[in-house]
């Protein structure tokens, strides 16, 4: 049956919101008056919810839902909820501070739900492409232990930490690809409108050209020739590659690739380790079991080797192992990981072991980005002098050719 959200005038004078279940807009109306509620403006239809449906997507109209969003909403909710107020009270002053906000929806609707009687995660979970699975976990754990505030608060610092090292990443790497785009650009339009027209008064005068030359006048007249070909060859390649990244196999082969690559490996590794860590930790924390721990943990670390070790380690802590004689196997994992989980295992504080293992990996990542641009920079410089070099040397040889015959 279809839904649709009112607002109504409250006993105190104030406004109140809700939702009705009605065939129409028309019987929803009719509804409400027999209830004797004094209707103040009623919406259109809303979505139908389901569980098991994608209520709401990650763009709520024309506004995407960043994860930063959601963190900041988080933290905003803890700190209500730790400062004593009950959580349905909290989620309307969370939909009053969002105000305009795409999220203000989400959480409008979740609070009416919550105040129906419904849990937290379970109103959560109508939104699969906001909240991640291991959210709705942390949430539905943080509800059955009376330690809802301590977890979202978890929540929004581990999705904060994650976020600013996916930003520091990114923006490191902006500049070099600028540069490589740009570079691309200059050389593909030299190529293809002016080398052309420059070698063409070399070619009409009928004299031998320097080796250079020659094959600049080659290199130009087949990109000018063939430049439709070589657009749709190297887009059917890209299409191919997303195709099969798409795959299992395909991607289990690429990821097998790029942890072997010199520099660009170690980093992927150290990103992966950084948030296995991190998410471990704040999932048992939480009271998550290991088994439930490790098995969200394992969808987060964005490689499906490390996740297929995490995967065994499921299966190996099961039949009575440790998590660090499990996770040490295939030799993926670095040895200080290992000897700080194992360490942490002894002492009882396996979560303050691997929150460490998180933030000395962050910074390992931070230093190692750092370091990959400062090098990436001089190298796509002097590639791109190279080039250019190589142009203006051709265009200028036969200038001098024909200078010397003229002297």
């Amino acid at each position: 049956m279809p839904v649709f959200e009112y607002t109504k005038l409250s006993n105190n004078g104030g406004r109140d919101r809700g939702i009705i279940d009605a065939p129409t807009l028309s019987d929803a109306r009719r509804k409400l008056r027999a209830a004797g509620v004094h209707i103040i403006e009623i919406a259109g239809e809303l979505p139908k919810t389901d569980k098991k449906s994608e209520v709401m997507s990650e763009t709520v109209g024309f506004h995407k839902i960043r994860q930063r969003d959601i963190a900041t909403a988080t933290w905003q909710l803890a700190t209500l909820l730790h400062a004593g107020i009950p959580l349905v009270h909290a989620l309307s002053a969370l939909v009053e501070q969002l105000s305009n906000h795409p999220l203000a929806k989400v959480f409008r609707h979740t609070r009416d739900k919550v105040n129906e009687g419904k849990s937290l995660a379970n109103v959560l979970e109508e939104y699969p492409a906001i909240f991640p699975e291991i959210y709705i976990s942390m949430v539905r754990a943080g509800e059955a232990t009376g330690t809802l505030e301590n977890v979202l608060s978890r929540l929004a610092e581990m999705f904060e930490k994650q976020n600013n090292l996916k930003n520091k990443v990114k923006s490191a790497m902006v500049y070099p690809l600028f540069m490589a785009i740009v570079g691309a650009a200059v050389v593909v339009f030299l190529f293809t409108f002016i080398i052309p027209s420059i070698t063409k008064l070399f070619l009409e005068m009928n004299r031998e050209l320097p080796w250079p030359t020659v094959m600049l006048i080659k290199a130009s007249s087949f990109i000018q020739d063939y430049f439709l070909l070589i657009t749709i060859f190297f887009g059917i390649l890209l299409t191919a590659a997303v195709l099969l990244l798409r795959t299992h196999a395909g991607r289990n082969l690429w990821d097998q690739y790029i942890l072997k690559c010199p520099v660009f490996g170690s980093l992927i590794l150290k990103i992966s380790i950084s948030r296995f860590s991190r998410t471990l930790a704040v999932l048992l924390a939480s009271g998550l079991s290991i088994i439930d721990a490790l098995n969200l943990s394992q969808k987060v670390v964005g490689n499906t080797v490390i996740s297929g070790i995490i995967e065994d380690a499921q299966n190996a802590i099961s039949r009575g192992q440790s998590i660090a004689q499990s996770l040490s196997k295939k030799g993926i994992f670095p040895p200080i990981v290992i000897h700080m989980i194992a360490a942490g295992e002894k002492s009882g504080s396996i979560e303050e072991g691997l929150a460490n293992v998180a933030d000395a990996f962050d910074n390992e990542v931070e230093s190692a980005v750092k370091a990959l641009t400062s090098l990436l920079e001089p190298v796509m410089i002097i590639l791109l002098g190279v080039i250019v070099g190589f142009i203006v040397l051709s265009i200028l040889l036969p200038i001098f050719d024909i200078n010397q015959a003229i002297a």
